[in-house]
Parts: structure tokens; sequence; C-alpha cells
């Protein structure tokens, strides 16, 4: 199965260190070498995007993603064991649509049976992947819900909860999904998160001869959220989300958490 990789922070944060242990998991620690990819917001609603549809830990784009620190304050990342859908670029995660005038990011993990046969209204798929298809589905009944964006938060929060549950019901359906402002994760089987502020320490990759103090990297106000399919270092202590669990993220807070 696939694995993701996602950050919320309240500042312009790189996220060179996860990314380094997530790319070894793309082919050399890990089966998933079917493809890769990593967006960035940045200066509000603007998005940098890196995709190979390769493995990435002898990928020389993820190399360059590896070492080069760009800021951001949401990232989404993914690296791919096809299930569904050949390999190729157009079913590379994460695949993006506008809506309400914000770029919408998403990547998945796991198989949905059957989401095929939903029916889909304002958005269609490019690649063939039950995931991309899932995507369109949800992005045309949010804007069929709520023809521009939603004066109250919590109403969205809530529907996009509740189609979360309701594609779930398919299979499996871990998602990260950001509209810039807010960073949406849903765990269907497996997800883990962390919150990293301020006294920062020492983390040491489980998948890499990598280590970092934080200290050296932050400052005391500094707040960054990170959330994997499987946590990334081995000395932190991190949160598993329950099955059918929803966190809602801004400026690396939980701001939001729905229970099945």
């Amino acid at each position: 199965m696939c694995e993701l990789l996602g950050m919320s922070a309240n500042v312009p944060t790189d996220i060179c260190f996860s990314f380094a242990g997530l790319m070894r998991r793309g082919g050399e620690t890990g089966p998933h070498q079917d493809g890769w990819g990593i967006s960035f917001f940045e200066d509000g609603k603007g998005v940098r995007e890196f995709k190979d549809s390769g493995a990435s830990c002898n990928s020389e784009l993820a190399k360059f993603v590896k070492h080069y620190p760009i800021k951001s304050h949401v990232v989404l990342s993914h690296i791919r064991q096809a299930n569904s859908g050949k390999v190729s670029l157009a079913n590379t995660h994460p695949f993006s649509r506008e809506m309400w005038g914000f770029p919408w990011v998403y990547v998945h993990n796991g198989q949905l049976k059957g989401i095929k046969k939903k029916p889909l209204q304002s958005y269609l798929p490019i690649g063939t992947t039950d995931s991309e298809y899932a995507l369109c589905y949800l992005m045309g009944k949010l804007k069929e819900q709520f023809p521009s964006y939603p004066k109250s938060t919590s109403k969205l929060f809530r529907t996009i909860f509740d189609l979360f549950t309701e594609i779930n019901e398919m299979g499996v359906f871990n998602v990260l999904l950001s509209d810039s402002k807010y960073l949406y994760c849903y765990c269907s089987t497996k997800l883990f998160w962390i919150r990293r502020s301020a006294p920062f320490g020492e983390a040491v990759l489980k998948d890499d001869d990598i280590r970092i103090n934080f200290v050296d990297e932050t400052t005391p106000n500094d707040v960054v959220s990170v959330i994997a399919t499987q946590p990334l270092t081995e000395n932190e202590t991190w949160n598993q989300m329950a099955p059918g669990e929803m966190l809602v993220f801004k400026l690396g807070e939980v701001i939001k958490r729905y229970n099945p």
C-alpha cells in the first residue's frame, strides 16, 4: 500500500528531514517504487509540485527536493505502490483541482472497490486510478453543496468528514487534503502524527542515517506537525489516529477533531 506524508506549520518550514526518510521507503527500505510526488503551498495559494513515475529512492528529482529547503506552511507527499491504474505520471499523486478560487491538493492510499460507479459532476479524472476518481467525486459533491467558499467552517469541516466517511465505506481511504488554508487528515486504517514545538530536541530517522537537532533549525515560537502513514523517527513518540477519525490542522495545530 502507498505511504503518505503531510506537514502543517505556523511559519514557512522545509520538510527535507522527513522527506529524506520517505524517499528511502520508495523502493529501498519499502516496496513503494511506482512513483512519488510532493506539493508545497507557497505565497498563499501558490503550489509548487514535483512528481516522478519512478522510484523515489533513486530519483534525481527526489534528491534535489531532499536537499533544497523549500519553505511552506502546508506540504503533501506520496510514494506509490500501484494497485489501481498503470505506472505513469498521470497516475502519480498528488492530484489537484481548483474550487472556489483555491487549489485543492490531495493524496490517498488504499483501494476503493466500486468508486467508479459513483456519478461525477463538475470534475473528471485525467488518469485511471480509483484515488483520482474519488477526488473528483468528493470535489463535485462539495461544489454542489457549496457554490462558493462557505462562511461557516464548521459546516465545511463536517461535510468533508461525512464525505470521507462515505467514501471510506468502499474500501480503504487514508487521505490528506488541503486548500492552502487547512490540512484535512482522515484515517481509514493507519495514520500517525507528531507535533513539534519548544523545547525542541533531536530526532533520528528510522530509514536513513540522519539525525537533526531542531533547536538549530527553529525559533521558540515555531509549531510544526507532521503526519505520516508510519512514524518516520525512532526516538520520538507519535500519536496514532483512530480508524474513522479526521483531524483538521491549521498553522501546525489541530483545530478540529471528528471521531467515528
